[in-house]
């Protein structure tokens, strides 16, 4: 009987010892992957800056008691001093909740030094985040912070303002932008997600078009559906960065190149759901004979199913949207993505299907991206389009 009492007591600790391991275990709730350092281009002149805060509010998917950021200098050629760093709830307003500011510390310090080319994750903040919940993140650069590190495609406001305003419950002056600047990456823990679902993909991952500050993305809206469907076993990050590319660097790294950047690194992942492709055919226009064959596309897919398989990771390929009509659109191009799409349908390729092209094309022509989603360029789907794509997801995908 002894025995069987001290089994029994073994066995609990156990449990407990399981259970306070998998409170404690870290997911990524958000992400904007690094892209480059500013640049100019027509109509968008770089602007100088120095001794600014940038304050950037972020959308969660899934919440925690406790939380880390991950900041960027991995575009950047020279380290980037930091001079401090704060996060709070955000308000309806995006403005601070109040009680809710914390000072951010990197192994101790309120003031690091990020090295060139180099992520910085935070140590572990106590602050308890509800699910879909804002963050308010505010990050002061005392030095010159215009060739900082950024994802170009926020669709959200961006706050920069001079000199340290860090633990400002209100700002004043500057001027505000669409940028995510250092900010790379959020995760929590101590929630009720225990895994994370990696969002792979160019700008209509990214949420080009969609309504600024409405968080009205795919995977945003997939978190969404995941919480209502009282599915909260998932941190959704969503790794969009638009213009990607999956073979060939130019707006960021190429998807096979920032693979183990903004996949692997995720803490918790555990899916991956990939709708990349469009900007690689898209070259058959303009560039026929650098454009890559459908092989050179396929091939491509099955690096990402590998080296994603090889970490136990399940990979979900979502097919590549209509775009007949778009600037890049030719026949040729339009051969390589029905082929692409032949092959991500095929059973046994991907670990599943997430047909996305289906779920937004024209019935009468589907070439063509239905008017009821199209954002009026032919590629990227407006705020009901992204939203029908979300939908198009069984979330029976996701155990």
């Amino acid at each position: 009987m002894r025995l069987k009492t001290i089994f029994s007591l073994l066995m609990a600790s156990i449990a407990l010892a399981s259970s306070a391991s998998a409170a404690s275990s870290w997911v990524r709730t958000w992400e904007a992957p690094p892209v480059e350092i500013q640049t100019a281009w027509p109509g968008h002149p770089i602007v100088p800056m120095s001794d600014v805060t940038f304050r950037m509010v972020a959308r969660v998917s899934t919440g925690g008691r406790s939380l880390r950021l991950r900041l960027s200098n991995e575009m950047t050629d020279a380290p980037l001093a930091i001079g401090a760093v704060h996060v709070a709830l955000a308000g309806p307003d995006g403005v601070p909740q109040p009680g809710t500011d914390r000072i951010v510390t990197f192994a101790g310090f309120a003031a690091p030094t990020i090295p060139a080319f180099a992520p910085l994750e935070s140590d572990p903040v106590a602050l308890t985040v509800p699910a879909l919940s804002k963050l308010v993140v505010s990050i002061h650069v005392p030095g010159e912070a215009t060739r900082v590190t950024i994802h170009t495609l926020g669709v959200a406001t961006t706050q920069v303002v001079p000199g340290d305003q860090t633990g400002a419950a209100t700002l004043s002056g500057g001027r505000t932008a669409t940028e995510r600047y250092i900010l790379s990456g959020i995760d929590v823990s101590g929630g009720p997600a225990a895994s994370t679902i990696v969002t792979l993909g160019d700008s209509i991952t990214d949420g080009a078009v969609s309504t600024k500050d409405q968080n009205q993305r795919w995977p945003d809206i997939l978190a969404e559906r995941l919480s209502r469907a009282g599915i909260t076993r998932f941190a959704v990050a969503n790794a969009g960065i638009s213009g990607n590319r999956l073979l060939l660097t130019g707006a960021g790294p190429a998807a096979l190149a920032r693979f183990d950047r903004d996949v692997l690194s995720a803490p918790g992942v555990r899916y991956l759901v990939v709708l990349e492709g469009v900007n690689d055919i898209g070259a058959a226009k303009y560039s026929p004979a650098t454009a890559p064959k459908a092989e050179d596309v396929i091939a491509a897919y099955r690096q990402i199913v590998a080296r994603a398989h090889a970490h136990g990771i399940k990979v979900y390929g979502a097919t590549i949207l209509p775009y007949k009509g778009a600037g890049y659109w030719s026949e040729a191009g339009e051969a390589i993505r029905q082929t692409a799409n032949r092959w991500a349908r095929t059973a046994g390729n991907f670990d599943a299907v997430i047909d996305l092209d289906r779920a937004v094309a024209d019935k009468a022509d589907p070439l063509t991206m239905a008017a009821a989603y199209d954002s009026g360029d032919h590629l990227h789907p407006k705020d009901a389009g992204y939203k029908a794509m979300a939908e198009a997801i069984d979330l029976k995908l996701f155990r």
